[in-house]
């Protein structure tokens, strides 16, 4: 039967392979296409200053940790509570090229793409080891273990000097073919860079889970006995899982710092390993799109509940500490209502939408 690509109600697989395409239909594949371009297109068209940019690049670099924690907890169900830490690598090994070389020497400035996967490659060592308690613990003392790597990360870094006890160490201004990336377009230029990236990860990801590779993390998840039982090894797995979120977390990291021009101690907290797993939870977990709608809801809501906030200190000058509650206060109360009542995230808010125009008008 002839199959309409631009206009299918329902599904027409008749092969395994056609079910694991990455565009189901030619408007998906469209629709994908103009929304890359204009995400590429609009700071050309649109001036936006420095503080919305800088905005937009903490959201695309958290984008990409997400997806690492996503593919460790949402597809192979394993609890890290110390994913910043993971990220916290990635960006002090970027410090540490800078603090035995010094900020401005070549490999720093020039040879910025080999640095990123540098740390993206000690991100994955580091995981794999963090994971290696896997192949004995599971659930909840997986998670103590994860939350212990996050407090020895904490600790070597405040208490060591050669990472400046936690003090940000300076990094160089990239170059690129231009020459070097002067103050005004710094961020705009590691938006593009930023941006390159999620796509590249995005499509990765997508790619990953359609292999047997990607397969047996979902596997492992939902039963690792029949999935050993089926031929895969689950604590095998399960530290491939971990190297996985590393790499994906130190790139991120290696962005941050080069966005920030410098690696601080504040950035890697138990808070911000926190703020990792609520945005892979609002934004749904064991799903692709869940790691591009987290952190763009959680960050968009933080911004509006610090407006807030300060509007609230200023209304009401004897309610100091209200004002200051309410940003954590509001953190918690998203994360509750959406485990009570959106335990999929927004990305089932997205599945129900894909659905409804799927299915009308109803062509058969």
């Amino acid at each position: 039967m002839a199959v309409n690509r631009w206009l299918a109600t329902g599904n027409f697989f008749t092969s395994y392979r056609e079910e694991q395409r990455i565009f189901r239909t030619h408007l998906d594949r469209s629709v994908h296409v103009v929304f890359l371009a204009a995400a590429f297109a609009w700071p050309l068209l649109f001036e936006a200053g420095n503080k919305y940019m800088l905005v937009i690049d903490n959201i695309l670099i958290a984008i990409i940790a997400v997806l690492g924690l996503n593919l460790l907890t949402g597809f192979a169900g394993l609890i890290s509570i110390g994913h910043a830490a993971f990220v916290g690598v990635g960006a002090y090994t970027v410090a540490s090229f800078a603090r035995v070389l010094g900020d401005s020497h070549v490999i720093i400035t020039h040879a910025w793409p080999l640095v990123l996967l540098v740390a993206g490659g000690v991100g994955a060592v580091v995981g794999a080891f963090v994971g290696l308690p896997a192949l004995r613990l599971k659930h909840l003392y997986l998670a103590i273990a994860t939350l212990s790597f996050q407090m020895i990360f904490q600790w070597v870094i405040n208490f060591m000097t050669f990472f400046n006890q936690g003090q940000t160490i300076s990094v160089g201004r990239a170059v690129w073919l231009t020459g070097r990336v002067s103050r005004e377009g710094h961020y705009l230029f590691w938006y593009y860079v930023i941006l390159v990236i999620v796509v590249l990860f995005g499509f990765g990801v997508r790619n990953l889970l359609r292999t047997r590779y990607g397969r047996s993390l979902v596997a492992v998840r939902d039963n690792d006995r029949a999935a050993d039982a089926m031929g895969m090894h689950p604590g095998l797995t399960k530290v491939y899982a971990f190297a996985l979120a590393g790499f994906f977390a130190g790139v991120a990291g290696a962005l941050h710092a080069y966005l920030y021009r410098g690696a601080g101690f504040e950035s890697f907290t138990l808070h911000h390993s926190i703020t990792y797993l609520a945005m892979a939870i609002v934004g749904g977990l064991g799903t692709l799109v869940g790691s591009f709608f987290g952190p763009a809801a959680i960050m968009i809501l933080d911004l509006q509940v610090e407006s807030l906030s300060e509007y609230a200190g200023t209304v009401f000058s004897g309610a100091m500490n209200l004002a200051t509650a309410l940003r954590p206060l509001t953190f918690g109360i998203v994360i509750v209502l959406f485990l009570m009542f959106e335990p999929r995230g927004i990305a089932n808010w997205w599945r129900i939408a894909r659905n409804y125009l799927k299915l009308w008008p109803f062509r058969y």
